[in-house]
């Protein structure tokens, strides 16, 4: 388990090559032997997941380092809690709601030891994948200039695709605050893209 999580963010990609051969179709059989400690059946469903959940702590940080941070500590309390995993919802959803809860720790940590506003408005543009489009760049320096709120419901919503009342529940907050922060962002979003010469 150690070695598995110790990838860099360059590290992450690469290692995604591989996972085609884990079909998802057999997600439930690794599950299953993951949950009897078997290592070798959880990085398998690592392999499965992990860009995806890194992809979701990059939105919601704007931070490279910090996601790598949050997306390893997720995976260690997955492996930690797999045997309460009962198939009530879809893996992913619940790997999703673990890094999640790995993200708004992080984020109470360092409230603690500095003004959080204050980092999220120094923190650097994420770079994206070479090729994509100068577009998408701009829209993700958008994504990650949205306050907080707003860009953690817009992740989970707007990207991820979950319902604001599961949105709500990953972020513990009412389902009305989710449907206005994301409100919010959008009036925002379109507001700076327009400022870039974007047509709404």
């Amino acid at each position: 388990m150690g070695a598995l999580l110790t990838a860099t963010g360059s590290d992450y990609s690469q290692m995604m090559v591989t996972a085609d051969r884990y079909d998802i179709a057999n997600e439930a059989a690794w599950i299953r032997r993951a949950q009897r400690a078997d290592a070798r059946a959880f990085e398998a469903l690592y392999r499965l997941h992990v860009d995806r959940v890194y992809g979701l702590c990059l939105r919601m940080t704007g931070n490279v380092s910090e996601a790598e941070d949050c997306t390893q500590e997720a995976f260690i309390q997955a492996w930690n809690k797999l045997t309460k995993f009962r198939g009530d919802s879809a893996f992913s959803t619940w790997l999703h709601r673990i890094a999640v809860n790995a993200v708004l720790g992080m984020m109470r940590k360092s409230k603690r030891e500095h003004d959080r506003i204050q980092v999220v408005a120094d923190t650097q543009t994420v770079h994206l994948e070479t090729g994509d489009s100068g577009e998408m760049r701009d829209l993700a320096a958008a994504i990650d200039r949205l306050p907080e709120r707003a860009r953690h419901v817009f992740v989970l919503h707007g990207v991820y695709g979950y319902s604001h009342d599961e949105a709500a529940g990953m972020l513990g907050i009412a389902t009305g605050t989710s449907k206005a922060q994301m409100h919010r962002a959008r009036k925002l979003l379109a507001q700076q893209l327009e400022e870039q010469g974007f047509e709404r």
